[in-house]
């Protein structure tokens, strides 16, 4: 979700992390593709069954229960003893963000679910490098998005909260101390290497952060802000996903409930001067990431009928024109499995 705040809609089939031995490969071609093109495998936020999988970027469509191949890695923490303090019967509902990190020479999956899941989570193993529950009940319920910083420590985006949090992960799994700055709308983040920031996106602006004071003590100094373009004026802009645009470390994606942006950031400014931007740009557009090495670009917006308003069970792909379609599904999110 994040739109929504009542229980589960379903229960059941669940997974927990995949063994050591599970394998994410390089696929080849994916639909509307030229035959011989690699693309990376696709990490979706699967919420009809509270899963966060990878699939195979060479089948169309997904359909797990007859090919189960097509799912090269997935993760739930139910039923896991690592998470279990996290109570996630409870704080795992609807998870919302699914990102792949490199950090110290290992690979990461950063989640969280909109009843308050927080978890940074090693690749392939499941190990569990930190992880929080926010709530459910408490104010700051919803963790959108996170994002995993040089030192270790772990940002998160509160949205109904208003709230970006840091927390001093590098202190341990389960590190609970935090700074914190008000974000009206928080929901993406984005650590931003070369300028040595954290960018985060509330619902009228982009804010670029400075980490102060130490790992065990980090602040959070406001720096810049830049308001977010509107399609009407005088309501709000709706920020929704702010993501880096990959191969271009001057730009990021920026998402509203109406259009879909790149951020200049020597100039600050909004462009849609990007390849493909007359199919990518359209509104309700819940995450946006190219694939550096093809150019492609994925895309997911909600469809009509399914269990919640929020829902597809299709991932868009553009340049060229195509679409995943998971059988059964509930996604919220898709990315391309780029570690960085």
């Amino acid at each position: 979700m994040s739109e929504a705040s009542r229980g589960p809609s379903r229960r059941g089939l669940l997974s927990c992390a995949a063994g050591a031995g599970a394998g994410v490969a390089l696929g080849v071609a994916g639909p509307g593709q030229a035959a011989g093109v690699r693309l990376p495998p696709v990490v979706v936020t699967e919420q009809a069954s509270r899963r966060i999988l990878v699939l195979d970027p060479a089948a169309a469509p997904w359909d797990p229960a007859a090919e189960p191949g097509v799912v090269r890695w997935a993760f739930s923490p139910l039923g896991d003893e690592r998470y279990r303090d996290l109570k996630p019967e409870v704080s795992w509902v609807y998870p919302s963000e699914a990102k792949v990190r490199r950090h110290r020479g290992r690979t990461f999956l950063l989640t969280t679910a909109s009843f308050g899941f927080v978890g940074v989570v090693e690749w392939p193993g499941g190990r569990r490098y930190w992880g929080t529950a926010i709530g459910p009940g408490d104010d700051l319920c919803n963790p959108h998005t996170a994002e995993l910083l040089p030192d270790g420590n772990v940002a998160v985006a509160c949205s109904t909260g208003a709230r970006v949090r840091l927390y001093a992960a590098s202190l341990g799994p389960g590190a609970t101390r935090f700074t914190e700055a008000e974000l009206k709308g928080a929901h993406g983040l984005h650590w931003d290497r070369g300028r040595r920031v954290l960018w985060a996106m509330g619902d009228d602006e982009l804010v670029a952060y400075e980490v102060a004071g130490t790992a065990a003590r980090p602040r959070l100094v406001r720096r810049s802000a830049d308001p977010l373009p509107v399609a009407t004026p005088g309501k709000s802009a709706g920020g929704h996903d702010l993501f880096p645009v990959a191969g271009r470390p001057g730009r990021m994606w920026v998402t509203t409930g109406a259009s879909v942006f790149q951020y200049e950031k020597r100039g600050r400014t909004f462009v849609q001067d990007f390849a493909g931007a007359a199919e990518i740009v359209r509104r309700s557009v819940k995450c946006v990431g190219n694939d550096p090495r093809t150019g492609r670009v994925v895309t997911t917006v909600p469809e009509a009928g399914l269990g919640e308003a929020w829902w597809t069970t299709t991932v868009s792909v553009h340049r060229p024109q195509g679409a995943y379609k998971l059988v059964g599904g509930g996604i919220y999110k898709a990315r391309w499995w780029l570690p960085t």
